[in-house]
């Protein structure tokens, strides 16, 4: 058993580098908290300080080092778009396309100075509609520009034939965040929020006030019955069972009062054959809409949508109306940011790639680039030794999962081919229209491409994102420059902290490729059953055992984590964690030398720290409880010592025994990969 850290040295003094990085949290013994041993409350004890001192501001729902990152990315890209934002012959196309992008997104005054006027055209379409057929006509534009309504639809590779594109259709038009808020009488207080807020909104817009009352509750009754047919999201998880391959007769069959021939016309879709819909029986509710809906109903629900989707981009009062709704209840967030983070996120979000590369020149090395290359392959070696050695699992199927892994790949740091938007139109005048446009030119290139080889290349997240990704169906995990940085991965430290910080986030995304979902992906990223019988009932029993344990934790009072919701994340979890400190052991085996203590602590404790301490967190109680509904993660607080419970490691780094609070006996504990 490794000693127990010495708990005086929990104060030492932070060394000279720490003040190179700008305030921005690393690891550090300074973080925890002496006073609390491990055993006891292990997240406490590694993250006790942090913890003590940390505050939420008052623009934010949460504080942790991943928003004290994504903060610091932002003040960079500012400065980035702020040199490109002044008007100059020498720009280069790239400086135009997001300097321009920038300064409408500030423009404010035009903003104020359009009002409602920026959607006027949409809500005289609206005005107009006398037919089901010009509601398919005008909510196919509103879907190509962005705004949302009665179902989603979508281009993505077909999950039977990853080498393709295909049209995705799925369940939608809801306007809260998931049907638990329409149904569950813990959101009352949300929903009756709501329904104010769409009342505000649309008396601002001129709507007339003797009307205003039903007019809200019709919009309400559509998105009622439309949550009401919705798979609730722990059943959104499977993708067998979300994949059904319809021709497009067969979806005018179970909809038949929707007018698809128009729809799929407006979209650009009239020549595709086939569609994968994700949840059949969603559209027999559409279809029961459709039947007992009047046009005046559908006029409503279609003008709120309208209102409702483009409010963030109208005047100030429409700005502020729905981030008192969206920010303040259903998030908590006292104070909405300051115009230009918001702006920065939008040039980001549309035309990412661009901003991404600049962001990329300035602030990430190819040094960085290498080193955690080389932590993936060396992730990848352990991972393929756990398989080879799985007791578990039959030859066959291990035969399978071999291959699978030995076809992944990595993405490190931005798009070797970033894209460069030609075409798209952007006006300094124009903050909404340079949105819609963005959209629908986005739109119009999935469109083009059903049917067509996918491409390999593409990135799903820009280079600033402090996140990662594993994509199924092209077996491949991508990590952005964003999140190649302290606290997650600091060359100034040792193996050790960075094995537990980006090392296990390393691991996690391997993970998901044999996780509760992503299992059930082979090879070439082809939805295809690959695993005997016995394996998959193998498989099952032990993924019941973490649903189990986390569906037990208490965040808030009588408020739990949802142990199937989050089951993929938290294989993953468990996965990258056993990955990752089986690397390190390999390091320090290649390398004796690096066993040596550090800050009074061994290598095997302070990997467990550098984990608990990348997801050191606050959380306002209105976030936890959105997040406790709808994310498919467990709270970050959860995440920083639970997985750590299956780990007999864990127990030995810190002597932690039974009749401990920490302690999980061996008998509830899970090991999967």
């Amino acid at each position: 058993m490794v000693g127990l850290a010495v708990l005086g040295l929990l104060s030492s003094a932070p060394r000279a580098e720490d003040a190179a990085l700008s305030g921005i949290t690393r690891f550090s013994v300074g973080q925890m908290d002496g006073s609390v041993s491990a055993g006891r409350d292990f997240y406490r004890y590694a993250c006790g300080g942090w913890l003590k001192r940390a505050r939420i501001p008052g623009d934010e729902t949460s504080w942790s080092p991943t928003v004290e990152l994504m903060r610091r990315n932002g003040e960079w890209l500012r400065e980035i778009l702020e040199g490109c934002r002044e008007e100059r012959p020498t720009r280069s196309d790239r400086e135009r396309l997001v300097g321009d992008w920038y300064a409408a997104a500030m423009d404010e005054a035009q903003m104020e100075a359009l009002g409602f006027e920026a959607v006027r055209g949409d809500l005289e379409r609206v005005e107009a509609m006398r037919s089901l057929e010009d509601l398919a006509d005008l909510l196919a534009e509103l879907h190509m520009r962005g705004v949302g309504g009665l179902f989603s639809v979508g281009v993505e590779a077909d999950a039977r034939r990853s080498e393709v594109y295909a049209l995705a259709l799925s369940q939608g038009g809801l306007n809260l965040p998931d049907r638990e808020y329409y149904e569950e009488g813990r959101f009352a207080k949300e929903r009756a929020a709501y329904k104010e807020y769409m009342r505000g909104l649309l008396r601002m817009a001129g709507r007339p006030e003797e009307g205003l009352r039903g007019e809200v509750e019709g919009v309400w009754a559509v998105e009622w019955a439309l949550a009401k047919a919705s798979r609730k999201l722990e059943d959104l998880g499977d993708p067998e069972a979300n994949y059904h391959k319809l021709s497009k007769g067969e979806i005018e069959a179970l909809a038949p009062s929707f007018p698809w021939k128009r729809y799929w016309s407006g979209v650009g879709l009239g020549e595709v054959e086939w569609v994968i819909v994700g949840q059949p029986e969603f559209l027999g509710a559409v279809e029961k809409q459709m039947r007992e809906r009047t046009i005046e109903q559908w006029r409503a629900y279609l003008r709120w949508n309208v209102l409702n989707g483009n409010a963030p981009l109208l005047h100030s009062a429409a700005d502020a109306a729905h981030f008192a709704f969206y920010g303040k209840v259903l998030e908590g967030q006292p104070q909405q940011g300051p115009r230009w983070k918001r702006a920065v996120s939008q040039v980001n979000r549309c035309v990412g790639e661009a901003l991404g590369q600049m962001y990329v020149e300035r602030h990430f090395s190819e040094d960085s680039r290498r080193r955690v290359e080389e932590m993936v392959q060396e992730l990848k070696t352990v991972f393929r030794e756990r398989l080879e050695h799985s007791s578990w699992m039959s030859p066959e199927t291990k035969k399978e999962a071999l291959a699978k892994l030995s076809r992944f790949r990595a993405k490190i740091g931005s798009p070797q081919n970033p894209r460069t938007y030609g075409g798209l139109e952007v006006r300094r005048d124009d903050a909404l229209g340079n949105v819609q446009r963005a959209v629908k030119s986005e739109w119009l290139r999935d469109v083009a491409r059903v049917g067509k080889p996918v491409d390999k290349s593409e990135w799903h997240m820009s280079a600033p994102t402090v996140n990662a990704y594993f994509l199924p169906t092209a077996n491949e995990i991508v990590f952005p420059a964003g999140i190649l940085q302290p606290p997650f991965f600091d060359p100034a430290m040792d193996d050790a902290v960075n094995y537990g910080a980006i090392g296990a986030t390393i691991g996690h995304e391997m993970t998901h490729g044999y996780d509760n979902e992503g299992r059930k992906y082979d090879a070439e990223g082809n939805l295809r059953d690959w695993w005997s019988r016995s394996d998959a009932r193998a498989f099952e029993k032990r993924a019941r055992g973490l649903v189990t344990h986390f569906s037990g934790v208490q965040v808030l009072p009588k408020w739990f984590v949802n142990g199937k919701l989050t089951l993929a994340e938290n294989i993953a979890d468990l996965g990258g964690l056993r990955m990752a400190y089986l690397a390190m052991q390999r390091a320090l085996e290649a390398d004796p030398s690096k066993r040596r203590p550090v800050d009074g602590l061994a290598p095997e404790q302070r990997f467990f720290i550098a984990y608990a301490q990348s997801w050191a967190a606050l959380n306002r109680p209105e976030s936890l409880r959105a997040a406790l509904t709808t994310d498919s993660h467990a709270p970050d607080q959860i995440r920083g010592y639970a997985p750590l419970q299956h780990l007999p490691e864990f127990y030995e780094a810190f002597g932690i025994r039974p009749g401990m609070p920490m302690y999980l006996p061996k008998k509830r504990r899970v090991e999967i990969w």
